[in-house]
């Protein structure tokens, strides 16, 4: 009875020690964000959720790429920055070095097989596995156009591009991870893929589309041990690609760029959007071991835009 009483003791001491630890790296991890911090800086010495992790993305230097790449590297992970042109993936490929981190660049078309392909052999000629793919590049949707409005070849083109692109990089990075017997491939999306809004052209149908290959692929590789999950998120004001959506939303509507912001954050659950390192940082939680059940499912990061 002592005993057992001894282990149930000392199993209440480590929850309170575990739990002051996560409180204290949350709080540790500090931005000018209301009502929450968040930042690349760590005050919790040898916590790294991605350490020894080995990471491709796709679309690295633009918004949310770059943000999930550094996000990616400070928890440790070593990442191949893959795009268009390599002189905007060395900015953040030096970003990284600068902060300790371990970063390679090479330049991909996501939407070509044989180029995806040769870029994963040389990963894993170079690294040994593959632990991460994430596609996050970027494709016109014809925003701001009604469906009627579009031909058919514009509207294959504005939903169904960035589908082709990640068909491409899951199945080649599943067959690598299938053989592992482990791996994530993360995908992401926004709420109008679940409830889609009017003038969006090819946007909704992209969205839903890539949420249902998330999940079949999911099915499909989840007993070789790889986990394929989505991650949903609003509009973040703090990313370039979506301010030039705001402004053009705002020319269409006869409004300013303010007024469109403030009318998305008002949809949501915080009454404010999602910025760039929260969305960063639940990647990296999605694509770490603290996550390794979950999988064939759609993460909600849109600070409640959409309630599941």
């Amino acid at each position: 009875m002592e005993k057992g009483l001894s282990h149930q003791f000392g199993w209440h001491i480590w929850g309170i020690f575990a739990t002051n630890a996560i409180r204290q790296r949350l709080t540790d991890q500090r931005t000018t964000i209301p009502g929450m911090s968040v930042t690349a800086s760590h005050q919790v010495q040898g916590l790294k959720l991605l350490d020894g992790k080995v990471a491709v993305i796709y679309g690295a230097a633009g918004g949310v790429g770059a943000a999930v790449a550094k996000a990616f590297a400070r928890e440790g992970a070593l990442v191949f920055l893959t795009g268009r042109t390599e002189n905007s993936l060395n900015l953040i490929a030096k970003e990284i070095s600068d902060s300790g981190g371990v970063a390679d660049v090479s330049k991909v078309d996501a939407l070509s097989p044989e180029s995806v392909e040769a870029h994963l052999h040389r990963v894993v000629t170079k690294a040994g596995k593959l632990d991460v793919s994430f596609n996050l590049i970027g494709t016109s949707v014809a925003m701001g156009s009604k469906l009627t409005e579009l031909s058919d070849q514009r509207f294959a083109e504005a939903a169904f591009s960035k589908v082709r692109s990640y068909f491409i990089t899951m199945t080649a990075a599943a067959r690598i991870m299938e053989k592992q017997g482990n791996g994530v491939i993360l995908g992401l999306t926004a709420p109008v893929a679940r409830l889609p809004r009017p003038n969006m052209g090819g946007f909704s149908v992209q969205g839903a589309a890539i949420e249902a290959l998330c999940r079949q692929l999911a099915f499909e590789v989840g007993p070789r041990g790889v986990r394929v999950v989505c991650l949903r998120t609003g509009g973040t004001p703090d990313n370039p690609v979506l301010q030039a959506v705001f402004t053009h939303l705002a020319k269409l509507r006869g409004t300013t760029f303010q007024a469109i912001a403030d009318s998305e954050a008002q949809n949501t659950a915080l009454k404010r959007a999602p910025l760039l390192p929260e969305v960063a940082n639940a990647a990296v939680l999605i694509a770490s071991d603290y996550a390794s059940a979950i999988t064939a499912t759609t993460v909600n990061a849109s600070g409640g835009e959409l309630v599941d």
